[in-house]
């Protein structure tokens, strides 16, 4: 992977595995496939931390759950440094396209209903714009990791507050009290 995606193949994956390329097509199809799976993996990782450290939240506002969920995200990106070279530079994939569409949804459905379980939004919420937030915080993050494994603190800290900023536009009082 420190070649980039485009140099991945299924040679490459499977001499780095120590296994026939033969043994590799018993269960991929080809390198697009493999790649997916690994996006799902490493989502999955990424939803189980968000809803963990979420619910560990001792006071909800949207300001916490953006901020922790953005972290959360940053947390398994420092773990799975592939990852983000796979989620942020390799979506060319029609199918790994796909499967990010279909994850910011459910982002956005999960963290809209945490918002209003908590009482955080106001009558004018809905989750159309929760995705919007979601998709705005995904090419924030893809912004902020275009060129290194570590991403742009700047990046990340401005578009915190742009999501919160918006967010807050739809949320009642209590949504709106501030908890880092």
């Amino acid at each position: 992977m420190s070649e980039g995606v485009d140099a991945l193949s299924t040679r490459r994956i499977s001499e780095a595995a120590g296994v026939p390329v033969a043994s590799i097509y018993q269960y991929f199809a080809d390198k697009e496939e493999i790649i997916l799976e690994l996006v799902k993996r490493d989502t999955e990782e990424m939803d189980a931390h968000v809803a963990e450290t979420v619910a560990a939240l001792e006071t909800l506002s949207i300001r916490s759950v953006v901020t922790t969920t953005m972290q959360a995200f940053l947390d398994v990106y420092a773990r799975r440094k592939e990852f983000v070279a796979i989620y942020f530079r390799g979506r060319t994939s029609p199918a790994v396209i796909e499967f990010c569409r279909e994850h910011n949804v459910r982002i956005a459905e999960a963290l809209f209903a945490v918002m209003t379980a908590a009482d955080l939004l106001s009558e004018d919420a809905d989750l159309a714009r929760g995705l919007l937030a979601v998709e705005i915080g995904d090419r924030v993050l893809e912004w902020a990791f275009r060129e290194g494994y570590t991403g742009d603190q700047r990046v990340i800290d401005d578009g915190i507050e742009m999501l919160v900023g918006y967010l807050e536009r739809f949320a009642n009082q209590t949504g709106r009290t501030s908890s880092d």
